[in-house]
């Protein structure tokens, strides 16, 4: 399959974060592109201001949803299923630009619409990096683009100033087609920012840290995230404690599997999650 010829910049301060990413997710690869130049367009991808509009573009990225859940499950999904899919998707991938390399390096890239764009089925992701906020004793401060907070407090704010600016247009785009508020949709932001990293966290051996970053990342009461990271602990029959947490909103794959629920899906009672999460041990 050809690959669209576009440049790839110099190392940044976050290249190293998005190494890491492919090496824990080999089948999402991110490429960093310079300022001047152009995101890539064609042979399937899509840009985010694209989604944003919520019109054909968002209709061709929506359809690659569509044939997925008809070929896998044997039957077509109701559209706003095939839109949750879609957005869950892209928002999980989203976020883990900006969260990845707080997590990793303390450094909060800025990405407005126009720097992310998206291949699907090559799983590729195209980032045009730039603006970035660190601490004041990072290395990086003094590189172009760079802007030193006063604390870690301040670069949590930074963290969710960032995902809201490049999500809250996006939401919009796909809100006619989502059956769900405003506040459900932004309470399906932040399950993307907790379990994007929760699970980078699992893959990288930092599983507990992960969770402990994501939790002081979102407390409650940071609006426009409506909910907290939600994490909390069960008790097995043998006294262990099982991690589980709560998400704001339903994938809606029960439509497609009635008996198959996500461990912590809001329809998953704490008695069957206990007895899942202890036969997973």
């Amino acid at each position: 399959m050809a690959v669209p010829a576009f440049a790839v910049c110099d190392l940044s301060p976050l290249s190293a974060a998005y190494a890491r990413l492919a090496e824990a997710l080999p089948d999402l690869r991110v490429t960093e592109t310079t300022a001047d130049t152009p995101l890539p367009t064609g042979e399937g991808w899509t840009g985010a201001a694209e989604l944003a509009e919520g019109g054909p573009a968002l209709d061709a990225f929506l359809g690659w949803d569509d044939e997925q859940i008809r070929r896998d499950y044997g039957r077509p999904g109701r559209p706003d299923v095939v839109a949750s899919f879609g957005l869950h998707r892209y928002a999980w991938s989203a976020c883990l630009l900006i969260t990845l390399p707080w997590f990793l390096h303390r450094r909060v890239p800025r990405l407005p619409l126009d720097a992310v764009a998206v291949q699907r089925t090559e799983g590729r992701l195209a980032v045009r990096t730039g603006e970035f906020a660190c601490l004041p004793g990072d290395p990086a401060r003094g590189a172009p683009g760079a802007t030193a907070v006063a604390d870690e407090e301040a670069l949590r704010a930074a963290v969710r100033d960032a995902v809201a600016g490049h999500l809250a247009p996006v939401l919009e785009g796909f809100r006619p087609r989502m059956r769900r508020g405003a506040r459900a949709l932004w309470g399906m932001a932040a399950d993307e920012v907790t379990e994007g990293l929760w699970y980078l966290g699992h893959l990288l051996g930092e599983e507990r840290r992960a969770k402990e970053e994501a939790a002081a990342l979102l407390p409650g009461g940071t609006p426009p995230f409506t909910r907290s990271a939600g994490f909390r602990e069960l008790t097995a029959p043998d006294g262990a404690l099982l991690p589980t947490r709560d998400r704001a909103s339903c994938c809606l794959y029960y439509t497609l599997r009635p008996d198959d629920t996500c461990v912590t899906c809001p329809r998953t009672g704490d008695a069957e999650r206990v007895e899942r999460l202890t036969t997973a041990r």
